[in-house]
């Protein structure tokens, strides 16, 4: 009876152990509900211009058709120095939840020491009077110099009896999801911002183009009207002012000849590449591309997930959670076994001798007792932290349908602009060609041609411009619905070595 009894205190450690480490102190953490509703309010408001509703195109560039744009997209995801920037931090994450796994396991140390020892035996056998009693052979080899040998191991293994740990771990895990998530966003603002650079090098290029043909036609009135001076059937007033209307309209080349260039730049180095290094490849002009005509947006219960801004503060919130079971542990009592194994002695060749060998193992368990409020304060701490991480990702979610409230609004009214503004040019460019030929034939004054060619040199910069605002409001629109990172599901991870060296792995995103 006795025997069992002895028995079953020594499995109740290990039993108690084993019960303790499956518990992990601290908030389990639980996803925010989703409680949008199932539809814009900006396309209740218009449905004028009504967007389908099912899931966003994960390539929407590809959208605008234009093959040039595709490859200055897909030049930017592999060499924008910014985005590479996010991988690393990625790369940087990884090895947290590395190094917090390792708290897991045990640590191993080797240790190896030489000393030459001086002990001082000679001075305190004489003062006890029987150093003169001692053989001298044996009095000189005891208060001599002496060389000291010593080498072993130590190991220790902290068990994770709260969960501290683990917590650690997941408090890793979420913070590395955060960094997949942030260089998501920065994927997303990449591909927005080379898709308006590219946009607005085309609206400067046309409105170059526009001013070009309108500086022709002010070029042709002109000489038509010096020819009717010189001939009697004109004033020099009209010349004067044909003149001026010339002017006024090359004057205006400069600042466009500026975007186009300032575009080229921008765009060069949203690849990674030197301002300059895109000019000849963007030479040429091209149009605007053409919108599509129908724009899928979703509904707004799948933005929490397609928003990768939203499912960084999401896992901002899911580290901050984990931190709090961190903070509590530290109240806890900790566990952990220690051993060494080693070897020492005076003589080198007697090491491996199982005699000059030693050893130790115990457990060994700290408690804290007093830390001035510090722990209590960290627990709190914790808690403060967490609760503003709700709040952020309550915020970043509010604003998210903000923005794509206000792009459905702009994208709207743009759409309905630019189609006014193509009418009333269409009716200018009519109205012009109608004043030229009664100018010709003498029924009107140059004033009226003048009018009119004004009226449509403004019409035609305004409605290339409200194209092109509009073809940016688009942008901004599927920014805002946060698609276009699905499809880089891997990314290449730089991995170093102990000793410098750099080799790169691909990882997939999860």
């Amino acid at each position: 009876m006795k025997g069992k009894l002895m028995k079953s205190q020594r499995l109740l450690l290990p039993m108690l152990i084993a019960v303790l480490s499956g518990c992990a102190v601290g908030p389990d953490y639980h996803a925010p509900e989703n409680h949008l509703t199932g539809a814009w309010h900006a396309n209740q408001q218009d449905q004028a211009s009504h967007p389908l509703m099912t899931d966003t195109q994960v390539s929407w560039w590809e959208n605008f058709n234009d093959p040039q744009l595709n490859s200055l997209i897909q030049r930017a995801t592999k060499g924008n120095l910014t985005l590479q920037q996010s991988v690393l931090r990625i790369a940087g994450a990884r090895e947290q939840v590395t190094s917090a796994q390792g708290g897991l396991l045990p640590t191993l140390n080797g240790q190896a020491s030489y000393s030459r020892q001086q002990l001082g035996l000679k001075g305190e056998l004489q003062s006890q009077g029987i150093y003169d009693a001692i053989p001298s052979d044996i009095a000189n080899q005891a208060t001599g110099s002496v060389n000291f040998y010593q080498g072993g191991f130590d190991a220790s293994w902290e068990l994770d009896l709260w969960g501290k740990t683990r917590r650690q771990i997941e408090m890793a895990r979420a913070s590395e999801q955060q960094q997949i998530a942030q260089h998501n966003d920065a994927l997303v603002s990449l591909e927005a911002e080379v898709t308006r650079t590219y946009l607005q090098l085309r609206a400067a290029q046309a409105t170059e183009a526009s001013l070009g043909q309108q500086i022709a036609i002010a070029q042709q009135s002109l000489e038509l009207t010096q020819s009717q001076m010189q001939n009697g059937l004109a004033p020099s007033s009209d010349v004067e002012s044909a003149t001026a209307q010339l002017t006024a309209l090359q004057a205006q080349l400069p600042q466009y000849q500026s975007q186009i260039a300032q575009a080229k730049n921008a765009l060069a180095v949203l690849i990674g590449q030197p301002p300059g290094a895109l000019d000849s490849e963007l030479a040429a002009t091209k149009p605007l591309p053409i919108l599509p005509q129908l724009v899928a947006v979703g509904v707004p219960s799948q933005l929490t997930r397609r928003r990768p801004d939203i499912r960084a503060a999401e896992a901002n919130l899911h580290a901050q959670t984990a931190n709090i079971g961190v903070s509590v542990a530290q109240l806890f009592p900790s566990l952990s076994l220690t051993g060494q194994l080693g070897a020492r002695n005076t003589d080198i060749s007697y090491m491996d001798n199982w005699s000059s060998h030693f050893y130790s193992i115990g457990p060994g368990i700290n408690l804290p007792i007093f830390e001035g409020g510090r722990l209590v304060s960290n627990v709190k701490l914790a808690r403060a932290q967490q609760a503003a991480a709700a709040l952020n990702y309550r915020q970043t979610v509010l604003t998210a349908l903000q923005e794509v409230e206000n792009a459905l609004v702009s994208y709207h009214t743009g759409q309905q602009q630019d189609s006014a503004l193509t009418q009333s040019r269409d009716a200018l460019q009519r109205a012009y060609q109608l004043a030229s030929e009664n100018y010709r034939k003498g029924f009107i004054t140059y004033i009226t041609v003048l009018d009119a060619q004004r009226q449509l040199a403004q019409t035609e910069q305004r409605a290339i411009q409200a194209q092109a605002q509009t073809a940016v409001d688009l942008v901004a629109l599927y920014k805002a619905l946060g698609g276009g990172w699905e499809q880089q599901s891997t990314v290449t991870l730089p991995h170093y070595s102990v000793f410098g060296d750099v080799e790169k792995t691909g990882v997939t995103f999860p």
